[in-house]
């Protein structure tokens, strides 16, 4: 039984109003801060707010500004992921939040990547969803802007296929989308998000964020170095049928991150309008459980950690002993049953239940 109920607010930060949805107490030890991608909100994650508060964490999900019902940037104003970061940052310091687990989707990985690599220490964990930190994960349908990135000409913008705009933010929900699917999305996703991105100045603002996508992947070396050196406990919930990042991604999260554990399920880059129920029975063990906590309380009593590494017997490694290797994908195949064979041998620690249909990862732009 859901006993927590989300509170709608805003925050002034910097003259900038930040819409949010938070719901748990605020004297919580741990804070999760949920981070949306584009084009939407806030409001993709209506449907778990409530259920993950309810294992004593305190749950968080703003509006970026420029979404939702968040304001836009100021004219002029540098609308880049760092810049978004600076306003989350301050907003998590006007709220006390310290402790966190970052929830990352799409855009929303850029922006919770600052963060941790900003303060590393008060990260307690990862929750990935569709969002992208590795090369692998973007295919050659990036190419165009890519090159555009490299070179901002009018020319090589127009070789990048036409998106801010009405049917291309209806597109973000159902491309891809088997019809079974698609037919779960509710329209008010799309609708709400064009209405929200749309006004005043707001698609200049967003092709100039989009154009600011080329500083995060410049920062992937940075962000692999974080996830090597501080092993932060990593959830990953992955739909499959992700027209904008391979499935090849997870893979590199368990190559930087052996101890991540992934659930890819039956669903689209927005997995939550179709599958928020099976995200939400695999995020609550996971922030209530004992990768986060156990974080927590070594970061605030370390002596305990000292205690309990003199304490630990010495490994003993056989002869025969082998480092983790996740399985490799074979990128013929086509689909993602490779994926689903090595999870039923344990070998990549990605979880059971992956479909049978194929999948054909695209790139965005």
């Amino acid at each position: 039984m859901v006993t927590a109920r989300v509170l709608h607010r805003f925050a002034d930060i910097d003259g900038n109003r930040v819409f949010y949805r938070e719901a748990g107490t605020a004297d919580s030890p741990l804070t999760l801060v949920l981070l949306h991608g584009f084009p939407s909100s806030s409001h993709m994650f209506r449907h778990i707010i409530e259920p993950l508060a309810d294992t004593g964490v305190r749950v968080l999900a703003p509006d970026l500004p420029g979404f939702g019902l968040s304001s836009l940037p100021e004219p002029g104003e540098k609308y880049t992921f760092a810049w978004l970061a600076d306003i989350i940052e301050r907003f998590l310091a006007r709220l006390g939040v310290t402790d966190k687990v970052l929830y990352l989707h799409d855009y929303g990985a850029p922006v919770g990547y600052h963060l941790a690599t900003r303060s590393p220490s008060t990260v307690r964990g990862l929750i990935v969803q569709n969002g992208n930190a590795h090369e692998v994960g973007l295919n050659s349908n990036w190419d165009a802007s890519r090159d555009y990135w490299a070179e901002p000409t009018e020319e090589n913008k127009s070789r990048i296929e036409s998106w801010l705009n009405y049917e291309g933010t209806k597109r973000q929900y159902l491309w891809d989308l088997p019809e079974r699917l698609a037919e779960r999305i509710p329209p008010e996703t799309w609708e709400l998000d064009w209405r929200a991105i749309s006004r005043e100045h707001g698609l200049e603002a967003h092709w100039e964020l989009f154009t600011d996508y080329r500083t995060h992947v410049a920062r992937f070396g940075e962000i692999t170095r974080y996830h090597e050196t501080e092993q932060p406990p990593t959830l990953i919930v992955w739909g499959v049928h992700d027209p904008y990042f391979e499935l090849d991604e997870v893979l590199a999260y368990h190559r930087e991150l052996p101890a991540a554990r992934s659930h890819l399920l039956d669903a689209g880059h927005y997995l939550l309008e179709t599958h928020s129920r099976e995200c939400v029975a695999h995020i609550r063990p996971f922030v209530a459980g004992s990768p986060c906590r156990w974080r927590l309380a070594f970061s605030r009593f370390p002596h305990v950690l000292m205690l309990h590494q003199r304490r630990r017997p010495p490994r003993e490694e056989s002869r025969n002993s082998q480092p983790h290797r996740p399985h490799a994908r074979t990128r013929s195949a086509g689909n993602v049953n490779s994926a689903r064979t090595a999870s039923s041998a344990n070998a990549s620690g990605i979880a059971p239940g992956t479909p049978q249909s194929a999948v054909r990862p695209s790139g965005r732009a």
